[in-house]
């Protein structure tokens, strides 16, 4: 059973006459995917070095700030790949053709958006504030 009969989408002129083209293109959202889990793992990794890094080797005083720098790399990963992740759900929306699709896809967007509002504006917050 594929994506599209499992989310309860209709089949179209783009089901039925490319089908090839719909199946390159759920593997393309499914390497869309892999890419924004790759890009957010890499970023904890990377933080999770830093974060180790100083608390093992700095000093008190520059510690948070080295923290804090790790911090606005991380929050840059994490946005990443939520771009990516809407990129993928664009596609598989733009694939089933259903209405409950569509406002499944809007939600997230919007569920998205917000986060990478609010992780925007704790990044800038965070490049800001000198004492950090």
């Amino acid at each position: 059973m594929d994506r599209l009969t499992d989310l309860g989408g209709t089949e179209g002129i783009l089901h039925a006459e490319l089908a090839g083209v719909v199946h390159a293109l759920e593997w393309v959202a499914a390497l869309v995917d892999l890419l924004a889990i790759a890009v957010m793992l890499i970023g904890t990794a990377r933080f999770l070095w830093g974060f180790v890094e100083a608390e093992v080797k700095r000093e008190e005083s520059a510690r948070a700030r080295v923290i804090n720098r790790e911090r606005v790399e991380l929050g840059r990963y994490i946005l990443a790949g939520l771009e990516l992740f809407i990129v993928s759900d664009i596609i598989h929306t733009a694939l089933s053709l259903a209405l409950g699709d569509l406002v499944f896809l809007a939600l997230l967007v919007a569920i998205r958006s917000a986060i990478s509002y609010f992780l925007d504006r704790e990044i800038r917050e965070i490049r800001e504030d000198p004492e950090r």
